[in-house]
């Protein structure tokens, strides 16, 4: 590729993906180190002038998180928004193999309920996933949005997919939330799958949510308080 092809690309890059170094993020800094008080405090803490909820009650091998991201880095390099101007929110709730549910929880659990192989995400070597591989994906896992989104293997988006992951987007600003009505539900199934008791399932995944992630009692509920509030909807 000559290199005006080179520089063309790395403006494509630029402009979709950005960049995974801290100063490049655009949002409120890092992530929530406590839950807010009462089952509404999160819609507060969504600050900027331009807000918008991603609904994804499906994981989709990580395409909603490629979405918040590229929602971020276009208002700070075309819009030329500054830090805290602009703010994300995402829903991980849902039941079965393809929620999004799974997304809110670490790697301990990933491990122990076996949730790469749940949710039939596999690395390159074929096997089961035994960590959140949307919490901090590396460039190695690059086939999971390649196989979503049905083409061959690009390489090029490789570089995006740090920056994609739950940890860089809580600290670009992004805000997510998971339902304790879906939690309920899902606990359920994974006792019905030979799992555990749905009581005592619920309570360890709850002492292993991702830092920073807050359960709302109804995303239902949620997402109609982030729209009164003047969060834009986004379906995913």
């Amino acid at each position: 590729m000559n290199a005006s092809g080179n520089t063309h690309r790395r403006g494509f890059l630029t402009r979709i993906f950005g960049t995974a170094a801290a100063g490049a993020l655009v949002g409120a800094g890092q992530a929530q180190a406590q839950t807010p008080t009462g089952p509404d405090a999160w819609v507060g803490q969504v600050t900027g002038a331009q807000r918008s909820l991603f609904d994804f009650p499906q994981h989709k091998n990580g395409v909603p998180l490629l979405h918040i991201l590229n929602y971020l880095n276009t208002y700070r390099d075309a819009y030329k928004a500054a830090a805290g101007q602009v703010g994300a929110v995402g829903t991980f709730y849902g039941i079965g193999p393809q929620s999004s549910i799974a997304l809110g929880f670490n790697d301990a659990a990933w491990a122990k309920y076996q949730l790469g192989e749940y949710a039939s995400l596999k690395d390159t070597s074929g096997r089961p996933y035994t960590r959140n591989v949307f919490l901090r994906p590396t460039a190695d896992d690059l086939h999971l949005l390649m196989a979503a989104m049905q083409t061959p293997t690009i390489p090029m988006f490789a570089g995006a997919m740090p920056a994609l992951g739950i940890v860089s987007l809580q600290q670009m600003g992004t805000t997510f939330l998971l339902c304790a009505n879906a939690l309920g539900a899902w606990c359920a199934e994974l006792e019905a799958r030979g799992k555990g008791k749905a009581v005592e399932i619920e309570r360890d995944l709850r002492a292993n949510l991702v830092p920073g992630v807050i359960i709302v009692p109804a995303m239902v509920i949620a997402i109609e308080k982030a729209q009164a509030a003047g969060i834009r909807y986004n379906r995913q």
